[in-house]
């Protein structure tokens, strides 16, 4: 759908699938995408899973898997990304992380750890890339209407809304927006920063 919407736009666009928790399969994605293009510029990991629940009753696996899915797969294809960027002197990484990342949250060690562990990588990629032109930035959303909130429903949702201080949860086009400026010239001098968009919420 989404190319479809591209194409009539004007643009053009492809669709390559992968399984991000086979790390063979999204290397094989990014090397396919360079290969088919001639060059990467610009790389979002915006995968994401979660297997909430408090700790005492939280298993290993529900730990690893998210942590598997939403760390490990973004440091495969940042790791697949960094050199073809390299040689172009050009790209930006922008990770998508979460305030849980920043703040916590009840029920979501597994999440918040692999959004918090999510900007430690990008810091020292932007350290790592810097000299070669590459940046590497994190957008933390907040509560943003997406199929994951809208697993919330509307009565807890109601209840978020009043601790937030725009008074509404987030729409995803205010996070398209982060990241088409931090993928943009104009964000060439930024880079290791976690740019939260979440109306107010983790201040």
């Amino acid at each position: 759908m989404l190319v479809a919407e591209i194409e009539a736009a004007g643009g053009s666009a492809e669709d390559l699938v992968c399984d991000i928790s086979d790390s063979d399969a999204v290397t094989k994605l990014v090397e396919d995408a360079h290969d088919r293009h001639g060059r990467l510029d610009i790389l979002v990991n915006n995968a994401g899973v979660t297997r909430d629940g408090l700790v005492m009753r939280m298993d290993d696996e529900d730990f690893d898997h998210v942590i598997h899915v939403n760390l490990r797969s973004a440091f495969i294809s940042c790791r697949a990304a960094a050199r073809p960027m390299m040689r172009g002197r050009f790209g930006r990484i922008i990770n998508i992380g979460s305030v849980s990342g920043l703040m916590g949250n009840a029920g979501q060690v597994n999440y918040a750890a692999s959004k918090a562990a999510l900007v430690g990588m990008t810091k020292s990629l932007a350290k790592e890339l810097g000299g070669k032109g590459v940046t590497a930035n994190v957008v933390a959303p907040g509560f943003i209407q997406t199929d994951m909130t809208a697993a919330l429903g509307d009565a807890l949702k109601d209840e978020i809304a009043p601790r937030i201080p725009v008074r509404r949860l987030g729409e995803p086009e205010e996070i398209a927006a982060a990241v088409s400026w931090l993928s943009s010239d104009e964000a060439g001098y930024v880079t290791g920063q976690v740019l939260v968009v979440d109306g107010g919420l983790a201040m």
